[in-house]
């Protein structure tokens, strides 16, 4: 799908929408940036459609949820099997985000969380068994997030 252009009614709704997607209401959104609700409801529907939206998350706290140990393993693949070998890792229980890079030999990075330390011995023995080096394996303190804040910040009416 080719990219849709943006006004600065859909960054802004954008914008809300990274900020708070589960308590952001359409109404809100629109009086944020100038619209009626329905025209929000309306462009969010154009952006999920298009792709621009591709889903909504919750950020879940793992070791809230008892899963103590979250893992960051930094893989080699050949480039040319990259693609499959990302998709492949995906289906390996543990495992919540791969990242693949076009550069540099370390171009896999798997993200995993485990209950305990056998698991996480598991889930770097799937790993290594579907043909990738596993150049270090990581336990993850805390990771920050936030989001890319070029999305309607301007637009947003004050």
């Amino acid at each position: 799908m080719s990219p849709i252009q943006l006004d600065d009614v859909d960054r802004g709704i954008l914008h809300a929408l990274q900020q708070d997607a589960r308590n952001s209401t359409a109404a809100e959104m629109g009086e944020t940036v100038g619209v009626s609700a329905s025209t929000v409801r309306n462009r969010i529907h154009r952006m999920e459609e298009t792709g621009v939206i591709k889903g909504y998350n919750p950020d879940i706290d793992y070791e809230q949820a008892n899963y103590q140990l979250h893992v960051a393993i930094v893989c080699r693949a050949p480039p040319s099997d990259r693609s499959e070998l990302a998709d492949r890792v995906m289906e390996v229980t543990g495992v919540v985000t791969v990242r693949e890079l076009l550069t540099g030999t370390e171009n896999l990075h798997v993200e995993a969380v485990a209950a305990d330390s056998d698991t996480v011995d598991s889930i770097t023995e799937q790993v290594h068994e579907l043909g990738m080096d596993i150049v270090s394996t990581d336990i993850v303190k805390t990771e920050r997030v936030q989001p890319f804040d070029h999305f309607g910040k301007e637009a947003i009416e004050e």
